[in-house]
């Protein structure tokens, strides 16, 4: 009787080393910079497309897929990329090298996307703003009123338990503020040349008297 043979297994895919699985995209940067730096180093450049690929053959078993996915994810998704990638034409290669042009199209998703961001940071430093004026108002009405602390935060609507967190970040702003603001200067020259050598107003020139 002949027992009937296993069926072949398929060979197991290689390890990828240790070391390429474990790069966080900071590591894999610093790879990159020190192996290509004619591309990473520097100025942001438009990546060739497909520039994965072109990466895994020309430093075979040094970065996993999933680590140098991560890192072209958040490098392309940066905002240096973005200007690099609404100013050029050209793409380039590990080696600094054109390597095809820029389509119009990419250009102007990525304009589109940096006004997108330009108004998201100016919103959000609007806000910022006006939540300071808010807490510096709240701060300086609070030092002189007479209501208790429920009155006080019943009037301007802020709950009571917030109350001591919201005037502190209020202190400590108008202490940073105090200590960035220029102190007022004078100018010196200018005070002189108002005054006379001996401290008073200097005369007027008068007209010459016409002699008769």
């Amino acid at each position: 009787m002949t027992s009937t043979p296993p069926p072949p297994t398929e060979a197991p895919a290689p390890d990828v080393p240790a070391a390429a699985r474990e790069l966080s995209p900071a590591d894999c940067a610093a790879q990159l910079k020190q192996r290509f730096p004619a591309l990473f180093s520097g100025t942001p450049k438009p990546l060739k497309l497909r520039i994965q690929a072109d990466i895994q053959e020309r430093a075979p078993g040094v970065f996993s897929k999933q680590a140098l996915s991560a890192f072209l994810r958040r490098h392309t998704g940066s905002t240096a990329y973005l200007i690099a990638l609404s100013k050029n034409t050209q793409r380039f290669d590990l080696d600094g090298a054109p390597a095809g042009e820029l389509s119009a199209e990419h250009r102007q998703l990525a304009a589109e996307e940096l006004t997108r961001r330009r108004a998201v940071h100016e919103s959000r430093r609007e806000l910022e703003e006006q939540q300071r004026r808010n807490r510096a108002g709240l701060l300086r009405d609070f030092q002189t009123t007479t209501l208790t602390p429920a009155n006080f935060c019943a009037l301007k609507g802020v709950a009571v338990e917030e109350l001591d967190g919201l005037l502190a970040i209020a202190r400590a702003e108008a202490e940073e503020w105090a200590r960035q603001a220029p102190p007022q200067r004078r100018d010196a020259r200018e005070h002189q040349d108002r005054r006379s050598p001996g401290g008073q107003r200097p005369d007027r020139p008068r007209p010459p008297r016409e002699r008769r």
